[in-house]
């Protein structure tokens, strides 16, 4: 079996189709078909139920998923096992939440840039619950969550620790808004909520937003309010329109860090990150 069919394979199953797995790996459908078709001639069995124009995973499909995310993992533990002794090379995946993203990856990733240019840096941010559910499938290499994090198969490295602020409109009654929140699997959601059901606001309405701006632009005219790291808001370029208020210390302290496979091999662009992060955090 080669590799590249065995990526292919992971890519159909993870994006979910042929036509979604070719733009992802830049290549037409035909070869992706073409390689999942010489695939199952090679193994005997079909790795895909076919209906129609969708595909789902057929138990031996399973079966090789599983064993492909372990081979794929190996090729990459031994391509950094081995740049630990030469030029730097290859692709680093990186996940983030959005607010931490926002916050401290582009100083870091300088850094990492500097001292390891032979790199590819792939970034994609996430809830805390997906990054972490992406590291443990193999599809990130590393990410940065809310923690704690308490995991047999992941390492988590503490780097800062945000403080989580209320935040409103100037002028607003927050007791009678709606909490503006990141999507399910957020961390700073699970919070906001509990903080929320402590404090008994007269309206428990939910907004969901997908994006940091997009919850700050509307706090920031009096549709709601929500709860923010105190620097992402007194950075952002609506900081003048908003009110900061502290929340008690089990509510808004949050140690966040960088969560890793516990067995794989070291990389030193790794270490490189971290304390980039650490550094910049420091600083600021």
């Amino acid at each position: 079996m080669e590799l590249v069919a065995l990526r292919t394979f992971q890519t159909v199953v993870e994006e979910g189709g042929v036509l979604a797995a070719s733009r992802k790996l830049n290549t037409v459908q035909s070869n992706v078909t073409t390689r999942i078709r010489r695939l199952e001639e090679e193994l005997g069995v079909e790795l895909f139920f076919r209906k129609g124009r969708g595909m789902e995973l057929a138990p031996p499909g399973h079966v090789l998923l599983d064993y492909t995310r372990r081979m794929l993992l190996l090729e990459r533990e031994t391509s950094a096992a081995v740049r630990q002794v030469g030029e730097a090379a290859g692709e680093l995946r990186v996940g983030s939440m959005e607010t931490f993203a926002a916050l401290h990856l582009p100083g870091a990733l300088k850094s990492v840039r500097a001292r390891h240019p032979g790199i590819e840096l792939r970034v994609e941010t996430d809830t805390s619950a997906a990054l972490a559910a992406k590291v443990l499938e193999h599809r990130l290499d590393c990410a940065f969550i809310a923690g704690p994090v308490v995991h047999d198969e992941l390492r988590f490295e503490e780097l800062v620790v945000e403080e989580l602020v209320q935040v409103s409109a100037h002028g607003a009654d927050a007791a009678m808004l709606p909490l503006i929140i990141f999507r399910e699997g957020c961390a700073y959601r699970t919070r906001a909520l509990a903080w929320q059901r402590q404090i008994g606001h007269a309206v428990a309405d939910v907004m969901e937003m997908g994006t940091l701006e997009g919850i700050l632009g509307c706090v920031s005219v009096g549709l709601g309010w929500t709860l923010m790291p105190r620097r992402v808001v007194e950075q952002s370029s609506r900081a003048a329109d908003l009110l900061i208020e502290q929340v008690p210390v089990e509510i808004g302290r949050v140690p966040t860090g960088m969560i890793h496979l516990r067995n794989t091999a070291p990389m030193t662009v790794l270490k490189t990150l971290g304390d980039a992060v650490r550094v910049g955090s420091a600083g600021g």
